[in-house]
């Protein structure tokens, strides 16, 4: 995160507080508490349907609070969405744009919404599309583009008016790796630059490793919150994955002889052991009968999910 004072007008950008939200019987959203510092890139992980989207339409004033509150830039979500929607910049996972006019056509009419015009909206335009590779695109038809040119327009659009909070909704969805290279070296100039608080939503772990805090969401519940560093630690160890023939019979040996018992997480156990290399050699020497194959790793954001949950990230879009 950037130093510069100038940046740091409020201790935070966005304050949610003990937000819950239903969807008739379904609880989408489960006493959610968190805050975004100011000029911090935030990170939202966990798989589809576990609250992200729900969240984010709240944090962007499409659906209203049902239960708790929540203020970005010190303005009251429930009391102040109209001028909240002047300071944020949102990309939404759906499309919007306009596939019969061009992409300069579609920034041009997303500029008239918030007023902009003349040498400004000219200035504007130019700096989205130089720096999100669009220039030589800008007279393409919109719909000729091709998803990842696409989702770069929809990060343009949001960006014309200077927020001074960015909202992404999985934005790397459709770039290739380049495109995504370069997305996420201009959002690190925005936030070291210009002081833009930035809160992304993704499913996608190598994302996730981009920013500053994040945090884990699963059914509707914030299960982890830290740096990914500092919730990579909190796994405790080394991470060894372990097939067999007989899971259910070598969870009972390992447990018996070593007291530890192991997690069943698709068709595989898993256990993390602080010095794991050496707990692997004792686990093929005293059950070799037993143990099919052994992976060791040390932890990965992955791993903290698992840790947290008992489900991989596939296993969990499942379970919705």
């Amino acid at each position: 995160m950037p130093s510069n004072p100038q940046f740091q007008e409020t201790a935070s950008q966005i304050c949610v507080n003990e937000i819950s939200h239903r969807y008739g019987e379904r609880l989408a959203l489960n006493q959610l508490s968190f805050e975004v510092r100011t000029a911090e890139i935030f990170g939202l992980l966990g798989p589809n349907g576990g609250g992200k989207t729900t969240l984010f339409r709240l944090l962007s004033t499409l659906l209203p609070i049902q239960s708790g509150s929540a203020s970005i830039a010190e303005l009251d979500l429930a009391t102040h969405a109209r001028q909240i929607r002047t300071l944020i910049g949102v990309t939404f996972q759906s499309p919007s744009l306009d596939g019969k006019l061009t992409v300069q056509e579609n920034l041009k009419h997303q500029a008239h919404l918030y007023g902009i015009s003349g040498a400004l909206m000219r200035e504007r335009i130019q700096s989205a599309l130089q720096h999100l590779g669009l220039t030589d695109r800008r007279h393409d038809l919109a719909e000729s583009l091709s998803g990842g040119l696409k989702r770069r327009v929809e990060i343009a659009k949001g960006l014309l008016h200077s927020p001074k909070v960015l909202l992404l909704d999985e934005p790397s969805t459709g770039l290739d790796p380049g495109a995504r290279h370069d997305l996420w070296k201009y959002l690190k100039q925005l936030q070291h630059e210009e002081g833009v608080t930035i809160l992304i939503t993704t499913h996608l772990m190598e994302e996730a490793e981009h920013c500053d805090r994040l945090g884990i969401l699963h059914q509707g519940e914030l299960v982890a919150l830290g740096t990914p560093d500092e919730l990579r630690a909190s796994v405790g160890g080394d991470c060894l994955t372990i097939h067999s023939d007989n899971l259910e019979q070598l969870s009972q040996q390992i447990s018996a002889k070593f007291g530890v018992t192991p997690q069943m997480v698709n068709h595989s156990l898993r256990l993390e052991h602080a010095r794991g290399h050496e707990f692997l050699k004792d686990l093929i020497d005293a059950l070799p009968e037993l143990v099919t194959s052994v992976s060791l790793g040390k932890p990965t954001l992955e791993d903290v999910f698992i840790h947290e949950t008992g489900h991989q990230f596939w296993q969990a879009e499942e379970l919705v």
